[in-house]
């Protein structure tokens, strides 16, 4: 069952109403972007292992990157987006009744406090202007982990401001993102009493890299390559980070 309000708010951040367009699926098209795909998932999937399946929260999830594989996985999920649009990529999902989608302001949350089991957000803090707000209320209704990505400048990502037009060239939907430190992300869950427990990268080169070259098993061995020589854990990026309740 949805859950969906009769008329909606102009919230102050909807960056997540883009990154669950058909347009944005393109980014990650044929078997290079499947390749991707699969890696953020395993990722997740190891940060939330042990943790006794119950409610996930997906927080700007409209994309349904996470939504379907956390749901195989027996996950009870509820999606929030910033708008009704949001729920197209995920619609077979919550037709299906095996999540929930629910419209809302990312940067207040329309839940009680320790509402889920877990709280999820992906493709969502690089864009959001007000991020310590939003991982302020990620926190505030988890009862346990709370997992995100960013992409870092600690990492070959430092090379991406003068390398945007390229990037755009390649990619034609890309938008102008924010990186981070990883000090200042562990921060910001200090600040709302979470401790970060573990951080993992994705990949050590560049994903629009990944993208120009359209060919899966040759992305995967450089990054095993990369992975081998230590590179993928001193410069990866994008971030998959858990944090805990202190």
């Amino acid at each position: 069952m949805d859950t969906q309000p009769s008329a909606t708010e102009a919230y102050p951040e909807t960056a997540d109403i883009e990154t669950s367009s058909d347009d944005y699926a393109t980014r990650f098209r044929g078997a290079s972007g499947a390749w991707m795909l699969a890696v953020q998932t395993r990722l997740t999937r190891r940060l939330l292992a042990g943790v006794p399946r119950g409610s996930l929260l997906d927080v700007g999830g409209g994309h349904g990157q996470l939504a379907f594989p956390l749901a195989d996985d027996g996950w009870q999920v509820t999606v929030l987006g910033s708008a009704a649009e949001c729920r197209h990529r995920v619609a077979a999902l919550a037709d299906a009744g095996r999540c929930v989608f629910t419209v809302g302001n990312v940067v207040d949350l329309p839940y009680p406090d320790g509402h889920f089991d877990a709280v999820v957000c992906f493709r969502l803090l690089t864009h959001c202007d007000r991020w310590p707000q939003l991982v302020r209320e990620l926190c505030r209704v988890s009862r346990g982990p709370v997992i995100v990505d960013y992409p870092t400048s600690q990492s070959l990502n430092a090379l991406a401001p003068a390398l945007f037009a390229a990037k755009k060239s390649i990619e034609r939907n890309t938008r102008t993102w924010r990186l981070f430190r990883h000090r200042e992300v562990d921060e910001a869950f200090a600040a709302a009493g979470f401790q970060v427990r573990a951080r993992l990268k994705q990949f050590a080169l560049p994903m629009v890299l990944h993208r120009a070259l359209r060919t899966a098993p040759i992305s995967r061995l450089l990054e095993a390559l990369c992975r081998g020589a230590g590179l993928t854990a001193w410069l990866g990026s994008p971030v998959v980070l858990r944090a805990d309740r202190r």
